[in-house]
């Protein structure tokens, strides 16, 4: 699984790093360091949307640094397992 996050002007200023941080937290803390590739872009052309991310090469969502856990329990997981 591949997941890139933007860190383009609107994302960056909207806490696109702390998504990165708290991306790669879960990511160790739930052993998924084989299944999931874990990118940046400078643009995912959605920045109303900041903080893009992008998951599989499928729609564009919109991720808060808050809500990191909860989509990744969501989306990504049941695609890792």
């Amino acid at each position: 699984m591949e997941i890139k996050v933007c860190i383009g002007s609107a994302c960056h200023l909207k806490g696109s790093y702390e998504v990165i941080k708290n991306i790669e937290n879960y990511i160790s803390e739930h052993n998924l360091e084989e299944k999931i590739v874990l990118k940046s872009s400078f643009c995912l052309a959605k920045c109303s949307a900041a903080v893009s991310v992008e998951i599989d090469n499928d729609e564009i969502i919109s991720m808060s640094p808050q809500g990191v856990n909860m989509i990744m329990e969501k989306i990504v997981k049941e695609k890792c397992l």
